[in-house]
This record gives structure tokens, C-alpha cells and sequence, in this order.
């Protein structure tokens, strides 16, 4: 259970306008062979505040679908963001994709040390 907790607070780190994808989270997770498990989080195992939307495959395919109520719900959300999304259903990486830092990833870390998780 706590490595949803640590999915769900990445998630809420992604900037506005900006997209990651699965196999960063997990990274940022410290689990980066558990890319899937991020999916199955964000479509299963956790709700709330979560901008799920934000999250896209390693390509930048949107690919949370069955985590919202029609297709188009993710895209119409990023859109409202800023963030282009083409006749693809892709989102470029070089010019939306959240580039976190070290820095990002060691405030991560001690936020998961502060929460037990």
C-alpha cells in the first residue's frame, strides 16, 4: 500500500500544464521497474485530488482512458492545461513532459521518510 501513497504523492508534484509518464513516477517512486503498477494505481487504487490526467505513456500516448469517464476526458483536461495534444492522441515530451530534477526527487524522497512510506 505505501507504494500507492508514494504514486499519489509524485502525482500531486507534476506542474500545471505539464505531463510525466508512467515510467518516471515510478522512478520517482523509487520502484522504476513498476511503470504498470503506477497504470493500475492511478485507474484502481487510488482517488482524490490526483491529476491523473497529467500522467501519458513513455511516448507520450495518452493512455489513461479507462481511468475516466469517456475517451476524450483525459485530452479535453490536458488541453484545458495548455498542453497540445495531436491527432494521435500524443503529447510531445520535449516541450510538455515534466523534466523533475534531483532536487525534485530528493524533496520525494524526504516526504515518503516524513509520512512512513
Amino acid at each position: 500500500m505505501d507504494f500507492y501513497q508514494r504514486v499519489a504523492s509524485v502525482c500531486r508534484q507534476i506542474p500545471y500544464g505539464k505531463v510525466a509518464t508512467y515510467g518516471q513516477i515510478a522512478l520517482l517512486c523509487q520502484k522504476p521497474r513498476n511503470a504498470r503498477q503506477v497504470g493500475y494505481a492511478l485507474n484502481k487504487k487510488i482517488t482524490g485530488d490526483i491529476p491523473a490526467h497529467r500522467v501519458v505513456n513513455h511516448q507520450g500516448i495518452l493512455s489513461g482512458a479507462a481511468a475516466f469517464k469517456n475517451e476524450q476526458e483525459q485530452k479535453r483536461r490536458l488541453e484545458e492545461e495548455g498542453v497540445k495534444v495531436d491527432q494521435g492522441q500524443q503529447v510531445d515530451l520535449r516541450v510538455y513532459g515534466w523534466k523533475n530534477t534531483l532536487d525534485d526527487a530528493l524533496l520525494l524522497e524526504a516526504l515518503f521518510k516524513s509520512k512512513g512510506i
